[in-house]
């Protein structure tokens, strides 16, 4: 935005320009299509901006100005009511001297130096609503829309049960009666608890859920979203029944009309600052959303007085609450688990509409930022949403703590699963070691098991791993290797009529089949037999990459004789190792320590044969990586021997020829085998030409 004092009056042409055709689309988003894509504060600032530049150039005021309007045109689905009062808006501050100077220009115009009584009534986030009673009787019901004309409402406004439909008799003969719906906030997490079930995205706040709720077509969906109303003020009256806004709320609680408990009298600009900071302070304990507090002038006569400027009253305002920033209780603190297994302190709090967002949970980062604001549950504090991103505890309002409070207590133990949880010297996250058995790391570490540098096991993708963590299927590392024996025959039969068929039959499921099904069982025991270096990757340990593993596989030669040290705890010789420092080390030492994973590695050992390692100058050779089968009489080494020289230079040794075949090195008198190998097109090698291959003879 150009500085207005800086605005040539061609500029300012311009600027009027974008911002009524800008308002103008964010007004129908929001009162339209409830679904604003702008925040409150930048609403407000266009809106501010835009009165500003009329200030200094009024006579480039446009028709279409937002100064001369109040919210949006009706729908057209919606027939339409004409208001015989035009229902408009209020002017907004947002700071105690703004409220000051309204005080001042009331008392300006009325010419007294005297206290005037204000009613303070909390600004309910909500949709505006006139109800109208002829004879005592409700006989039709409209949104504000653009303040001369609304949405008629009828027939979903009757389904509200707040709202009398017939009400008693020395009522005036034409009444209309003006509030606010709302959905409290109960309401709206349930509302949106069910949304989310059916697939469909959430309301963003209150205000959005209870607009959508009151202006469908079908009064049925209205009456399943459970609305309530305020009633707050009055449109057209054959004939008034009281002197003031106290005498006219005590008029609306006879005739049955719900009137809040919270509207208060003020006597004074320290009764209406004080009333405003103790209504931040009760905000999110409040069972609907509010979003400022309302002042009226109390006196009728003087409200008359004062009358109307073009879009707003000059006897009312709305002191809004900070559009980003809000009051609200820390509920609780839990630690929530990460993928990683990071454990990060998250604040339940009392929900609070905070930059047209409602927030009901807000990171506390980490033990240190904890002791340093000294965050504790039951404290009142300041919650920061700034643009979208997630919301933050800013500050602790100490002077609302309780005599009992006391510091939270960082937990030294994995709330998943109940493994040991470490914090590294010099750094600020605690981490839980439980890995392979968390269930908050579960998902994540299957994925890692299956990757590339692991286990690679072809057509167990992310997406499968979802699908068969998420029903149950595979939740462990084992559960791979155990899963054909546990998805049952996969002959066809009626399932329903084999009591005691206990199989998964995933070739039944939707997307699977006998031949996608018997692909990937054939991938997994191609991966019953795996290297040290993959091995000790795939099982996800801290701090441990792929580099290291393999450093690992090299320096200790076998599996057992790495897990034997790490159970004895002997970090020494690790730290001797070029490249493993004591951090990393001690997560060794506390990844295998840990009897959940212990218990996992013990279970997966007796589905997978772990190969010593192999030396990279001998990884290689023309063998390795190989799979190869041996088949007839072998003249110059025996089969066992041939066997254990390929596994030596790298290669893998099967029983059978199949398409992952690389190599056949036949002998004489070779049978089948061979000539399976050379149907396939698999190369086919002589003993001779096999030795010359490695060059040994």
């Amino acid at each position: 935005m150009i500085d207005v004092d800086k605005l040539t009056q061609q500029q300012a042409e311009s600027e009027l320009k974008r911002l009524a055709e800008e308002i103008a689309k964010a007004d129908n988003a929001y009162y339209q299509n409830d679904a604003p894509y702008l925040t409150d504060a930048e609403y407000d600032d266009l809106k501010h901006y835009n009165a500003a530049i009329e200030e200094k150039f009024p006579q480039l005021v446009r028709k279409d100005s937002p100064s001369l309007r109040v919210g949006a045109k009706v729908q057209s689905k919606f027939n339409k009511i004409e208001h015989r009062f035009p229902m408009l808006s209020l002017g907004d501050v947002f700071s105690i001297e703004e409220v000051a100077d309204f005080v001042t220009s009331v008392k300006r115009f009325l010419n007294t130096a005297d206290d005037i009584d204000f009613m303070a009534e909390p600004k309910i986030d909500g949709l505006s609503f006139s109800a109208r009673y002829e004879n005592g009787k409700f006989v039709s019901g409209a949104t504000r829309g653009d303040g001369i004309v609304g949405e008629d409402i009828t027939a979903n406004l009757r389904t509200i049960p707040q709202l009398p439909l017939q009400l008693p008799s020395g009522v005036p003969e034409i009444l209309e009666i003006r509030g606010e719906v709302y959905m409290a906030k109960r309401d709206f997490l349930a509302l949106n608890e069910r949304t989310l079930q059916q697939g469909k995205k959430p309301f963003a706040n209150p205000r959005n859920a209870a607009a959508g709720s009151l202006r469908q077509l079908d009064p049925r969906i209205t009456a399943e979203r459970k609305l309530s109303l305020w009633a707050y003020t009055w449109g057209e009256v054959s004939a008034p029944q009281w002197r003031t806004q106290g005498e006219f709320f005590q008029k609306l609680q006879e005739w049955g009309f719900p009137v809040n408990p919270l509207n208060k009298m003020c006597h004074s600009l320290r009764d209406m600052e004080e009333n405003f900071a103790q209504m931040a302070v009760n905000r999110a304990g409040l069972p609907y959303d509010i979003d400022g507090i309302v002042y009226k002038v109390n006196s009728i006569a003087l409200q008359e007085r004062l009358g109307f400027l073009t879009r707003t009253p000059r006897w009312a305002i709305a002191h809004k609450f900070p559009a980003q920033q809000a009051l609200t209780r820390i509920n609780d603190i839990r630690i929530q688990v990460g993928r990683t297994g990071a454990l990060t302190p998250v604040a339940d709090l009392e929900p609070v509409n905070v930059g047209g967002v409602i927030v009901s949970h807000a990171t506390l980062h980490n033990e240190d930022e904890i002791r340093r604001k000294d965050f504790r549950i039951g404290d009142m504090v300041v919650i920061q949403r700034a643009g979208d991103v997630i919301p933050q505890v800013v500050e602790v309002k100490k002077e609302y703590r309780s005599a009992t409070s006391e510091p939270f207590v960082f937990p030294t133990k994995c709330p998943e699963c109940g493994a040991h949880a470490m914090r590294e010297e010099g750094t600020a996250a605690w981490y839980c070691t439980g890995g392979l058995t968390c269930p908050a790391q579960a998902k994540e570490h299957l994925r890692h098991f299956v990757s590339k540098e692991a286990f690679d096991i072809a057509g167990l993708g992310i997406t499968v791993i979802e699908e068969f963590f998420d029903d149950g299927t595979i939740k462990n590392p084992v559960d791979i290797f155990t899963l054909e024996e546990r998805n049952g025959s996969m002959e066809e039969r009626d399932l329903f009529s084999v009591a005691d068929d206990k199989g998964l039959h995933i070739e039944k499921r939707y997307g699977w089949g006998k031949v996608l099904l018997n692909r990937l069982f054939r991938a997994i025991d191609e991966r019953r037999i795996i290297s040290l270096p993959r091995f000790i990757f795939a099982l996800g340990i801290p701090r441990v990459g792929a580099a290291t593993a393999q450093m690992l596989a090299k320096h200790y030669g076998s599996f057992d004789a790495l897990q034997n040290d790490m159970i004895n705890k002997e970090t020494a010789k690790l730290v001797a190792i070029d490249g493993i420092g004591a951090v990393m080390a001690q997560d060794m030492v506390e990844f295998f320590g840990e009897e959940h994973n212990q218990k996992v590695i013990a279970d997966l050992r007796q589905y997978v044969t772990v190969e010593d390692y192999v030396d990279d100058a001998i990884n290689n050779s023309p063998l390795s990586g190989k799979i190869i089968v041996f088949t007839g009489t072998l003249e110059q080494m025996t089969r066992a021997e041939a066997k254990a020289l390929a596994q030596k230079l790298g290669a893998k040794v099967a029983g059978s020829v199949s398409s992952h075949t690389d190599l056949v090195v036949v002998g004489a008198d070779a049978g089948s085998k061979a000539k399976k190998a050379a149907e396939l097109g698999i190369k086919i090698l002589a003993e001779t030409e096999f030795l010359q291959m490695i060059e040994q003879k």
